[in-house]
């Protein structure tokens, strides 16, 4: 089903208190035993989060010994800043960055900061760092939620990808087909580098309801009835929502996906029920 050639990778985000820190830990240690590609640990809106991203990424590579990429938003960071930042990682031995134009946060004009967008982010750590650094970038099957319209955000993509990117993580999504349509289309427009799928486990609906609204994922209207008809069960939920993703995860890996990036909001087995379900080969 899936290609031995497919990676797999696991994300996780900074944590504001000791017990947070010392549960994201145990979680990567759970997670380390599965040989993923690597870990990648978020970074907060404007900066917010960069030192506990910082310390979190070099301890998970460090102590749980599994490479570890940041991401890096250049929203409301100078350039001297980021070369700060860059040459932190580098001289660490960090070798991959998810690199983002990042969330604003409330109040903040895009005009915060010497660079305003992704590719111009890429463009950065290309001449600054030269190949050293494999670069991530993100991508929106179902289209950013700031986007003007669809043919709009494939040329965003388009341009970031060309401006030095060595592969692309989607946001994540339920409808297999979106991932396969933007990847068709955006191959037709000459980008070539792999485009990894961003897998959601379902564990609350809330939540996931709440926070799909926000980024711009759609949600099947099947699932969301489905979920919303099982109110506060949550064991039904979970059973329901990790049968829904790992069917999806099957298709995408029988389609051609070269990999899985799973969201684990620091938690081990909603991912680990996917993994497993789809005997993944580690």
């Amino acid at each position: 089903m899936s290609s031995p050639d497919c990676r797999y990778s696991f994300e996780f985000f900074p944590t504001k208190t000791e017990a947070g820190h010392e549960k994201l830990l145990n979680t990567a240690r759970r997670l380390a035993e599965y040989k993923p590609d690597f870990f990648s640990c978020t970074y907060g809106a404007g900066g917010s989060t960069r030192d506990r991203t910082l310390n979190t990424v070099l301890q998970l590579d460090r102590d749980v010994q599994v490479p570890t990429a940041p991401h890096l938003s250049c929203v409301g960071d100078s350039k001297a800043e980021l070369r700060q930042l860059l040459t932190t990682y580098k001289d660490n031995g960090i070798r991959r960055i998810v690199a983002l134009r990042g969330d604003l946060p409330s109040g903040m004009g895009l005009a915060s900061g010497e660079l305003r967008y992704a590719n111009e982010l890429v463009e950065f750590i290309r001449a600054e760092t030269g190949d050293h650094f494999h670069i991530e970038i993100a991508a929106y099957p179902e289209m950013h939620p700031q986007a003007r319209n669809f043919e709009d955000d494939l040329t965003n993509f388009v341009r970031k990808a060309q401006a030095g990117a060595d592969s692309a993580i989607t946001q994540y999504f339920f409808n297999a087909d979106s991932y396969f349509y933007f990847v068709e289309r955006v191959q037709k427009l000459g980008v070539e580098i792999d485009i990894v799928p961003g897998i959601m486990p379902i564990t609350n609906y809330t939540s996931l309801a709440r926070f799909s609204d926000a980024c711009g994922a759609e949600i099947p209207r099947w699932v969301r009835k489905q979920l919303e008809a099982y109110g506060d069960d949550v064991a039904s939920i979970q059973a329901f929502g990790e049968q829904v993703v790992s069917q999806m995860c099957e298709t995408l890996l029988a389609g051609g996906a070269p990999g899985l990036h799973f969201y684990t909001l620091n938690q081990a087995d909603p991912s680990l029920a996917i993994w497993n379900n789809l005997k993944l080969p580690r």
